[in-house]
């Protein structure tokens, strides 16, 4: 009994181990009040542009602004062509084909290029990483003019098609960037049992691979659509009047006559909604997939 008795450590009293957890929970409770504040400044711009686009040109030119001016949806209405002017479904819908389709040829391409740089690996996957990664450095506007010159020589300017174009190759190296990482971590065995199976590549891509990634797949989705619906410098010197699309359209209510806020903060909202929508929708996947699936 007594060799038993002195193995056996005496417990901890509760007030220390009471005390022990008190830094804990702290830490922890400032951290959660730190992320709340941090949420609300990232949203504050968001709410004030929204509260602005309800009011009126008058109230919105205040300084400092008013917060209990009365509200109307005029800038909506102006936004719309309600009182004559110009209609910016036309720029929703171009903006909307480019960005899906691009989105969409992305994804068909980088996917099977991920599967080959991360599964499947060819030979100096690395230095083709690195290539794809190289692209980028080029800064944008240095090949704008060669691309307008060869636009304008094939008879594609002012086409929503050249735009599809541009955004895919556009975001094709950030894809396969983003593609290789999510299906380096699909298991090895899935594949080799799917193969034992008699699965062909096709089948192993779309039903092994692709649900099984499928987080990383949403992720990359949403960035890429994301940067083709925001992408401004080649829209604007690309297009004019048929393949205008909504950034674009949304300059057009800044001129020399002045800026009309309160028209401005409403077509940004509304051109914002669809990222926003998109967001919402993918946000548990987006998740997932950024944090390369460490969040269930």
């Amino acid at each position: 009994m007594s060799a038993t008795a002195s193995r056996v450590r005496p417990s901890r009293p509760t007030g220390e181990a009471g005390a022990a957890k008190r830094p804990g929970r702290t830490r922890g409770a400032g951290l959660g009040l730190l992320a709340w504040v941090l949420g609300v400044l990232f949203f504050l711009p968001i709410a004030w542009m929204a509260l602005t686009s309800f009011h009126s040109e008058a109230d919105a030119a205040t300084n400092p602004p008013s917060f209990a001016a009365a509200l109307t949806l005029d800038g909506y209405r102006d936004f719309f062509g309600v009182g004559g002017g110009a209609s910016p479904w036309p720029a929703l819908i171009n903006s909307a084909v480019a960005s899906i389709a691009s989105t969409l040829l992305v994804l068909v391409l980088s996917f099977p290029a991920a599967y080959a740089l991360s599964i499947n690996r060819v030979r100096k996957w690395t230095d083709v990483l690195f290539f794809f990664l190289s692209t980028k450095m080029l800064p944008a506007v240095a090949g704008l003019l060669p691309i307008y010159l060869f636009a304008k020589d094939v008879g594609m300017l002012d086409n929503i098609w050249l735009l599809v174009i541009l955004y895919t190759s556009m975001n094709l190296p950030i894809a396969v960037w983003m593609m290789q990482s999510f299906l380096a971590e699909v298991p090895v065995a899935v594949i080799e049992a799917a193969r034992v199976d008699g699965a062909r590549l096709p089948t192993v891509l779309a039903r092994v691979v692709a649900p099984i990634a499928l987080p990383g797949i949403a992720a990359t989705a949403l960035i890429c659509f994301i940067f083709s619906w925001n992408e401004l410098l080649f829209a604007r010197v690309l297009t004019g009047v048929a393949a205008e699309t909504a950034p674009v359209f949304l300059t057009g209510f800044i001129t020399s006559q002045g800026l009309f806020l309160a028209k401005v903060c409403a077509a940004s909202l509304v051109i914002s909604l669809p990222v926003l929508a998109a967001g919402f929708a993918a946000q548990d996947k987006l998740v997932q997939g950024l944090s390369l699936g460490a969040v269930k």
